[in-house]
């Protein structure tokens, strides 16, 4: 038989689907391809800011961990498929000493603590594994990598349009009442509570109401189903008039809330460290399992630094990050109404985590747009893009095209909204990629002849 008489590989419909980069996989890899430091901007990608890794704490923690066996046993050894007794027992302390979300020791006492894999990303996919694939309730805008890999593994995703307070939870009591006997398809509700991408903070009623409508559901359905909130970005709140967070456990009287937390945004992404809170019973144990099944929970030594950090400088940690991006946030702010003016729409973000998410009164911003096109200097004009081999200066940001739900009632709209990010780069540079963006309007209108 000929080799190209042998079939390819045979793929699981996941594989099929994931043999295919997502819009923003292939658009993130072909922008990336030749980015030259100090010259591009990079506004898009969620990276922390270097300044607010404590890179000699973390150095310190390790030596601290490494001398110390009888606390830290093993700790260049493998670890445990729940985690490190240290960090979770530190993640409990951390929560209960600062009443992070106030909630008291009767609610942890109830709860049990997961460490993930591979960071809360690895927690999130464990969740598609582990339940049938269905119904998944989300917020829109959505974030777009978690929702792009439910969508792979087969689920629905019915995306609700947020406001100011966050996910709208008239809108998601009408959806519901018009899905009938459909109900029974509906797998879990996913919430991000600092939402990712337009940084909007889910208010503490929206909250309530959303553990109540669940509940509800789980009562008419005969079956618990799910509400995990993502509070990736909850201890970014850097905004001091912005009420204090709740933790939604504090309204779960049935037992179907589960909080996932990170410590990549307040420490370093490098340890990958995240970790889910919930109710003990079969589903946490199913997530231990899984995070068995794929290698153990973070590296130990990763965990064991993360623990001795919670332990003894967490708090001066916490005020650095937050201090640096609210100044970070007020000073992008005030640049962009300064330079794109009337042309921002709708401007959300800058109370906490690191993003502003821009609606654009007249410019289109997707990735077949002329805004797209300059600055990514792709316009196919000299003047503009620069020489072939050494093109000018490029910015990369997330298209709102990727960032809202295809078949949602958001479509229109995303086409002329981006999301810009301020943590990674230095005020400097944001400077100039927000003057490059000026241009690439003001680019956009002469084209159409505004």
């Amino acid at each position: 038989m000929k080799t190209d008489e042998i079939r390819d590989v045979l793929l699981s419909d996941y594989g099929n689907a994931s043999s295919v980069p997502s819009a923003v996989n292939r658009m993130m890899t072909d922008f990336a391809v030749g980015f030259r430091d100090a010259l591009d901007i990079n506004l898009g990608v969620g990276y922390v800011n270097e300044n607010t890794i404590p890179h000699q704490q973390i150095q310190n923690a390790c030596e601290a961990v490494i001398t110390n066996p009888q606390k830290y046993r093993a700790s260049l050894n493998y670890g445990g498929a729940q985690g490190s007794q240290n960090l979770i027992k530190s993640i409990r302390r951390y929560h209960l000493d600062n009443k992070i979300g106030n909630i008291t020791e009767d609610v942890f006492n109830t709860r049990d603590v997961v460490i993930g894999a591979n960071g809360a990303t690895s927690l999130l996919e464990s969740i598609t594994h582990l339940l049938p694939t269905g119904i998944v309730y989300t917020a829109d805008p959505m974030y777009y990598i978690y929702c792009n890999d439910l969508h792979r593994k087969g689920f629905s995703i019915d995306a609700i349009p947020e406001d100011s307070q966050g996910l709208q939870t008239d809108l998601l009591k009408a959806r519901l009442k018009t899905l009938g006997s459909g109900k029974e398809k509906i797998r879990f509700f996913y919430v991000v509570t600092v939402n990712n991408p337009s940084c909007t903070i889910l208010s503490n009623h929206r909250k309530r109401e959303l553990v109540e409508i669940v509940t509800e559901l789980s009562y008419k359905l005969g079956c618990k189903i799910p509400i995990v909130f993502d509070n990736a970005y909850s201890e970014l709140i850097h905004d001091n008039s912005v009420e204090p967070m709740e933790s939604a456990f504090n309204y779960d009287e049935l037992g179907i809330v589960y909080e996932i937390g990170t410590l990549s945004k307040i420490l370093a992404p490098g340890l990958r460290i995240g970790y889910l809170i919930g109710p003990k019973g079969a589903f946490l144990n199913s997530i231990i399992q899984r995070t068995s099944d794929i290698g153990f929970s973070a590296p130990l030594i990763n965990q064991e630094i993360a623990s001795y950090l919670l332990d003894n400088s967490i708090g001066t940690q916490i005020k650095k990050v937050n201090d640096g991006y609210r100044q970070k946030a007020q000073q992008v702010k005030t640049w962009i109404e300064e330079l794109m003016g009337n042309s921002v729409q709708e401007c959300s973000g800058g109370s906490a985590g690191f993003y502003y998410y821009l609606t654009l009164a007249n410019t289109e911003t997707d990735s077949k747009s002329d805004f797209f096109k300059f600055l990514t200097r792709t316009t196919g004009q000299e003047a503009i893009d620069g020489p072939v081999d050494n093109p000018h200066p490029k910015v990369i940001y997330i298209p709102g095209e990727h960032c809202v739900h295809p078949n949602g009632d958001m479509v229109e709209i995303g086409r002329r909204q981006l999301r810009i990010s301020y943590g990674f780069e230095e005020l400097t540079q944001i400077h100039r990629a927000l003057k490059l963006m000026q241009g690439a309007i003001e680019y956009c209108h002469e084209s159409s002849g505004f």
